[in-house]
């Protein structure tokens, strides 16, 4: 399929109900179809990778269109330069983690980017960091306690920031460096609380600590499972 027969293809399967989703994200009308990421990952199967094609796809502007060139890039062949380029068209949250946790956090590399917009002003690539942050902790085995505790760090002295799509992200990456263990968890539970009690009244500080104690202070361990589960997940509730 080339880019044509591609975007003629998601139109066609394309419905109100998921558009409005998508509008309802701050995706422009004129940018938006209304597939749903289920279908666009079974077409990505279907398509195969091939960089050209999502280099295509991402130059339409179509958002459910980056959704999928971003499913069929050949990670090999994408260097520093191509991250910052797709970040600056990144227009809402959902693609904002779809290109953490499905292109940069297989980069090699990719931790830089932590590093690099931890801290940065603009919103989504904050977000970024704290989401390749949650994703981290969910998939790398081999994390070391010392990564844990910058972590960690970089969650407390960025945990005063107003914008939901970034204080969200930041209790998420907060709640999945809890779930890895019982040390994990321990070290996540003192600084939630820490966020919630801060003297300075913060009331992004306080929100992420009691968001993430909700979740956090629930957790169990279960025997088929390697990470801690919530008590009122199905599995966790049996323990």
């Amino acid at each position: 399929m080339n880019k044509e027969q591609v975007i003629e293809y998601l139109k066609e399967i394309g419905s109100d109900r998921y558009k409005r989703n998508v509008l309802k994200m701050g995706i422009p009308q004129e940018n938006s179809i209304g597939v749903s990421t289920g279908e666009i990952r079974k077409l990505a199967r279907k398509v195969g990778k091939s960089q050209e094609l999502a280099n295509e796809l991402w130059a339409t502007g179509y958002h459910e269109a980056k959704i999928l060139a971003v499913l069929l890039m050949n990670k090999k062949m994408i260097i520093d330069k191509d991250i910052e380029r797709f970040m600056k068209d990144v227009r809402s949250w959902d693609l904002c983690d779809h290109i953490c946790k499905n292109l940069i956090v297989k980069l090699p590399d990719y931790k830089q980017f932590i590093y690099k917009w931890c801290d940065d002003h603009r919103v989504y690539y904050k977000r970024a960091a704290y989401s390749l942050i949650a994703t981290t902790a969910i998939h790398s085995k081999d994390l070391s306690t010392e990564e844990i505790d910058e972590f960690l760090y970089m969650i407390k002295e960025n945990s005063n920031d107003d914008r939901p799509y970034v204080k969200k992200a930041i209790s998420w990456a907060l709640r999945e460096i809890g779930k890895r263990n019982f040390e994990c968890q321990e070290k996540a539970i003192l600084l939630a609380h820490e966020l919630k009690e801060s003297s300075s009244s913060d009331q992004n500080m306080i929100w992420i600590g009691k968001n993430a104690l909700k979740e956090l202070e629930t957790l169990v361990s279960v025997k088929e499972r390697g990470r801690l589960l919530t008590s009122k997940s199905k599995m966790g509730s049996k323990q």
